[in-house]
């Protein structure tokens, strides 16, 4: 038994990542007003000295004001509407054949966690660690998420992960598409990169890293 770890956008979610696509389907469904476009807007003026290129994954805030349980349920339709139809053939084969041999798997993503779990679910992953949007009071707030696994952080969080599975992280399996994949890359034993960036093929094919799409 190993420890596999997907990526979503760019590798299980091909092109227009995840979480756009939900901010698509929230203005679509007009659950998205003039407080959530405003807190948006807010965040990147606050935060971009911050983040930098950065800020688009780290802003949350389109979510101010909705309330956290109406955005679940969301989560879970838009997941079984709008993500599942366009997943990428390839990755998905290999993440199930990971699975039917009674590897322990799990996503690990930079999206949010009410949208990582529920795909989790329907693909039947072990688990999934995505993003903790902050919230108060059972409402989302215009803040920088609690926890957000990207780029160095995902090799913290796949430590915590290969933990509780009792499974060595050295022996891992990790999927990917990004350079910022790349810590996390070498924190395990074996990589693929998935329909990969430039920087990242590039990288790929100097540390001999699989090639997949």
């Amino acid at each position: 038994m190993r420890l596999i770890l997907f990526d979503i956008d760019g590798t299980l979610v091909p092109g227009r990542g995840s979480e756009p696509r939900f901010a698509a389907y929230l203005w679509r469904h007009r659950h998205l007003g003039p407080r959530q476009v405003a807190g948006f807007l807010g965040y990147l003026l606050r935060y971009l000295p911050r983040y930098g290129r950065s800020i688009l994954q780290k802003n949350k805030a389109y979510l101010a004001g909705l309330g956290t349980g109406e955005v679940r349920g969301w989560a879970q339709d838009f997941v079984a509407t709008d993500l599942l139809p366009i997943l990428h053939p390839p990755t998905v084969s290999r993440l199930r054949a990971h699975v039917e041999a009674g590897d322990r798997v799990w996503l690990l993503s930079g999206t949010p966690q009410f949208i990582a779990a529920p795909l989790a679910d329907a693909l039947g992953a072990h688990g999934a660690y995505g993003a903790l949007c902050a919230e108060r009071d059972g409402v989302f707030r215009a803040a920088s998420p609690l926890r957000h696994p990207y780029g160095p952080s995902k090799v913290t969080a796949a430590r915590e992960i290969a933990a509780g599975a009792g499974l060595p992280l050295d022996e891992a399996i990790a999927y990917g598409d990004s350079i910022n994949d790349a810590h996390l890359f070498r924190a395990v034993g074996r990589s693929v990169a998935v329909m990969p960036d430039r920087r990242l093929r590039e990288a790929a094919r100097g540390e001999d890293w699989e090639l997949l799409g």
